[in-house]
């Protein structure tokens, strides 16, 4: 069993910054891509920034040079910088990793976190 957890979401004014953490713990041999998307009350989620084991970086068009991903795959953790924050960034943030739980085997099982809270007020 493989859980993803969030932490660093919260109220921030326009303008300002925040910093999530995503750590992946439990049964993990390997991580392919981890990324992180959002979900605005009545909208679809979406997808906000990827990257892959190979630090190869993705990022939606609304978030590019305010945001940026990286990850320490020592510690199975994925981060999400977030500067110029905008009132449309208000959102829940979730976190997505591809695992592999097994050596023996090579299947990879898409995992998600349970979701932070960020709201940027204006």
């Amino acid at each position: 069993q493989v859980q993803l957890v969030e932490s660093g979401g919260g109220l921030v004014q326009a303008g300002g910054s925040l910093r999530l953490s995503c750590a992946a713990s439990g049964s993990i041999f390997s991580i392919n891509a981890m990324g992180w998307y959002r979900q605005a009350p009545g909208n679809q989620r979406e997808l906000v920034a990827k990257i892959t084991s190979g630090s190869s970086t993705s990022y939606a068009d609304s978030v590019k040079g305010r945001f940026s991903i990286s990850r320490d795959n020592a510690k199975n953790t994925v981060f999400l910088q977030m500067n110029s924050l905008k009132p449309e960034d208000t959102a829940v943030y979730y976190c997505n990793a591809d695992v592999r739980p097994s050596p023996y085997r090579s299947s990879y099982y898409n995992c998600w976190g349970q979701g932070t809270q960020v709201t940027v007020s204006s």
